[in-house]
């Protein structure tokens, strides 16, 4: 990792005086956690939002991560039934939420006199077509700062700094919120939410480290890594008992195995199609 980018990151920051930092506990938010407490140390604070989409053990994660920082953090509730939309599950559901989660930090920051709202948006996740959450950000203007994203700075390299700085999230595998378990077109509902925390909560316990469990309509498609297929296949019994103890009627692995946005592939199909038959006619 380029050294002075990372000065330049910092000096970024260190212009803002005061910051809030969108904070998950992920390796995103906590590197740039880390960085702004190194420049702004009490005018730094952490701050997580609290929701069905956020699950308790992630949450407990982000409060200890805060803590090995040093940064101030604090957490603040969110209900879901203040973002119109959202609940009707369409390909740009990101879009709804990313606004109203960005409005309520933007309200804090403001009402708590901080100069500005930082959050972890990296390189590596702008890219490609649907992209509905960063359109959000993008649509915030210069309220919003996103330094990964001005700087070109990539996962990898994120995790090269935190690794750097010593931080216990530098390994930690990718976490997304609860929504993007459920197919599109499938209402957004908290039990439906808190099926699925359970769900991977069991898996979490039987040792599996990254993996997702999907919701189609009462099917439940298990996607891990292919490192640890062949332990799913050996507990298919007893994680099938547990899945369908809460309510699933069927319970799948998914033989291409853990991906990140799989939900979005039938629509990036769809695009493709559409292109190649306009460019044939």
């Amino acid at each position: 990792m380029d050294t002075e980018k990372i000065e330049m990151i910092k000096k970024a920051i260190k212009a803002r005086e005061s910051a809030v930092i969108a904070f998950s506990g992920g390796v995103d938010s906590s590197t740039l956690a880390a960085l702004a407490f190194e420049e702004l140390g009490e005018r730094a604070l952490a701050v997580t939002i609290d929701s069905p989409l956020f699950p308790r053990q992630q949450l407990e994660t982000a409060a200890q991560t805060a803590c090995e920082i040093g940064i101030q953090h604090k957490i603040l509730p969110f209900s879901l039934t203040s973002v119109p939309y959202f609940s009707a599950n369409t390909i740009n559901r990101c879009y709804f939420c990313k606004k109203a989660l960005l409005e309520t930090l933007l309200e804090f920051a403001e009402k708590a006199g901080y100069n500005a709202v930082l959050e972890g948006t990296n390189a590596s996740e702008i890219k490609g077509e649907n992209r509905p959450g960063y359109r959000a950000i993008e649509e915030a203007g210069e309220r919003i700062y996103s330094p990964f994203v001005e700087f070109n700075v990539t996962k990898n390299e994120i995790r090269e700094i935190a690794a750097n700085l010593s931080l216990s999230a530098a390994s930690r595998p990718s976490a997304a919120c609860l929504a993007t378990r459920i197919a599109y077109g499938q209402p957004i509902t908290p039990e439906a939410l808190e099926k699925i925390e359970k769900a991977e909560d069991y898996l979490l316990t039987l040792g599996f480290t990254q993996f997702r469990v999907r919701v189609h309509s009462n099917l439940a498609r298990i996607e891990v890594t292919e490192r640890e297929s062949e332990e799913a296949l050996r507990q298919k019994d007893k994680i099938a008992r547990y899945l369908k103890s809460l309510g699933f009627d069927y319970i799948t692995l998914d033989l291409e195995g853990f991906r990140s946005g799989s939900m979005d592939e039938p629509y990036m199909k769809k695009r493709l199609e559409e292109r190649e038959e306009a460019e044939r006619k």
